[in-house]
């Protein structure tokens, strides 16, 4: 069995890496997305992890409960799964379930009835792509790599061959159904987050537990 000795490896990962830009997946505005007309190029955003957004003034302080709709996998024309399989969007989709009620949970009430000061939440599972086994973890570790994944980490870019998550974000006054917020992000770890590379899903639910969080310092 021939076994790839430190250059070729090094070579490898140089090759993979320079891929890595051209193989990622950029969002889009997803039409069928309810509020996908409403969704304009954010300016402010320069990483690409929120380039599409829709807001209004909102004062969150007056918000004290929150109704979580179930997690939609988005089936549209425009939807950026590649060919990962339905076991692994389902299993995202309750990972996304479970981490936002968690998080959102530690800010508002967790609610299932409309009414005054209660927002309702529409999390819309549009995209991910997988950790590349193995390659993932050794471009972590490798001279080649940590050069490539130290520029990505100060640019806050994606790392090599690791995985992402695609979602959009509704929220909603739930008593009067106006829209107060849209944005679709695009979520990964740090590129030099060694743990978030093994599994090939990690590197995804990481993604989720990032904008879970910078979804409730948005609410603050």
């Amino acid at each position: 069995m021939y076994t790839l000795s430190r250059v070729d490896r090094l070579a490898v990962l140089a090759f993979c890496a320079a891929l890595t830009g051209c193989a990622s997946i950029a969002p889009v505005p997803y039409s069928d997305v309810a509020s996908s007309s409403q969704l304009a190029p954010n300016p402010s955003d320069t990483s690409g992890r929120i380039p599409y957004r829709y807001s209004t003034t909102v004062d969150w302080r007056s918000y004290n409960k929150v109704i979580i709709e179930p997690i939609v996998i988005y089936r549209g024309a425009d939807q950026q799964f590649g060919d990962m399989t339905e076991e692994d969007k389902a299993s995202l989709a309750r990972t996304m379930q479970a981490r936002f009620a968690e998080k959102l949970g530690s800010r508002f009430a967790l609610a299932n009835q409309r009414g005054p000061n209660t927002l309702r939440v529409r999390l819309t599972l549009t995209g991910a792509v997988k950790t590349t086994p193995v390659l993932g973890t050794l471009s972590r570790i490798d001279v080649g790599g940590l050069v490539y994944n130290g520029v990505q980490a100060a640019r806050d870019g994606e790392g090599s061959m690791t995985g992402s998550v695609i979602y959009a974000v509704e929220i909603f006054d739930a008593s009067t159904s106006r829209l107060l917020n849209a944005f679709v992000t695009k979520q990964y770890p740090k590129p030099t987050n060694i743990k978030a590379t093994v599994g090939p899903l990690t590197a995804a639910e990481t993604g989720i537990d990032q904008g879970a969080d910078a979804l409730i310092a948005q609410m603050r």
